[in-house]
């Protein structure tokens, strides 16, 4: 800075005098460069709720409603927006095991791994192409602990997630139920085995009831109103890319409300930390 002072002319005290005085005129300036540091960091996807939450574990103190303030005077508002789009349909009528449904919209627990629930979502792609996510979601916190993606919707698309997210549950305090929709893939005899074998409960969704899954059905809005809606149609490489990276950031970043204010794996780790 000294070297630039000098190039330009101006005195070093006199670049102080002023900058101390802008401050001075503008006692928020700290505040507001935060906010304008986390709404960037998380790609415009925070609204003030959360901004405020992130001040705060900063060690900044400040109302929700002067951060919205805040926010709507330098023009920070969030650049997504919802759109609906087709759901993808795996439901093909009763070809395998129908199971019943053991969460009846109980989807509240305070016991990690407890409950789980899947389902699929489809994305357009440049080119004509489709790219299909099939993710694992524990309900107690949000977090997704496996998840698969592909150009098609195969059984062993859904299988592989599947054996990766029991693996993570099979010291569990309490057995496993695992929920889902009606899908062909859910009524396959290696779905159904799969499970039996690791002693783990199945719970499908009444036929053609999205609210019976409502928490995977909200993450994937999120995910696509954050990540997809409204940006250029990528190549499926491309958008692999991005939903791996979004589903990282998802997990171990961006923060919720109702879990203190942490990220999903931040609120398991820190929960794990007081029952210890």
């Amino acid at each position: 800075m000294k070297d630039v002072l000098q190039v330009v002319g101006i005195p070093e005290s006199c670049y102080h005098y002023h900058i101390n005085r802008l401050q001075a005129d503008n006692p928020n300036q700290e505040i507001e460069e935060k906010i304008q540091s986390i709404f960037k960091e998380n790609n415009g996807n925070y609204g003030y709720r959360r901004i405020q939450l992130e001040l705060r574990k900063k060690g900044i103190k400040v109302n929700h409603k002067k951060v919205q303030r805040m926010m709507t005077e330098l023009g920070l508002k969030g650049k997504k927006f919802m759109r609906k789009s087709r759901r993808y349909n795996s439901y093909k009528g009763t070809v395998g095991t129908v199971a019943k449904n053991r969460i009846h919209s109980r989807f509240y627990t305070n016991v990690a791994y407890q409950k789980l629930t899947t389902d699929i979502t489809e994305f357009k792609c440049a080119g004509g192409f489709k790219l299909y996510l099939s993710p694992i979601m524990d309900m107690y916190n949000g977090e997704i602990l496996s998840y698969g993606i592909s150009k098609h919707p195969t059984l062993d698309f859904v299988i592989k997630p599947l054996e990766d997210a029991l693996e993570i549950v099979k010291d569990a305090k309490y057995r496993t139920t695992i929920h889902s929709d009606q899908g062909w893939h859910y009524q396959h005899r290696k779905w159904v085995k799969t499970l039996k074998d690791h002693r783990v409960f199945q719970s499908m969704s009444r036929k053609g009831n999205c609210i019976d899954n409502s928490p995977m059905e909200n993450f994937f809005g999120l995910l696509k109103q954050e990540m997809y809606y409204g940006e250029a149609l990528r190549t499926y490489e491309e958008l692999k890319r991005d939903i791996e990276l979004y589903l990282d950031y998802y997990n171990n970043k961006r923060i919720k409300q109702k879990l203190a204010g942490m990220s999903p794996v931040q609120y398991r780790l820190h929960t794990s930390q007081l029952a210890a």
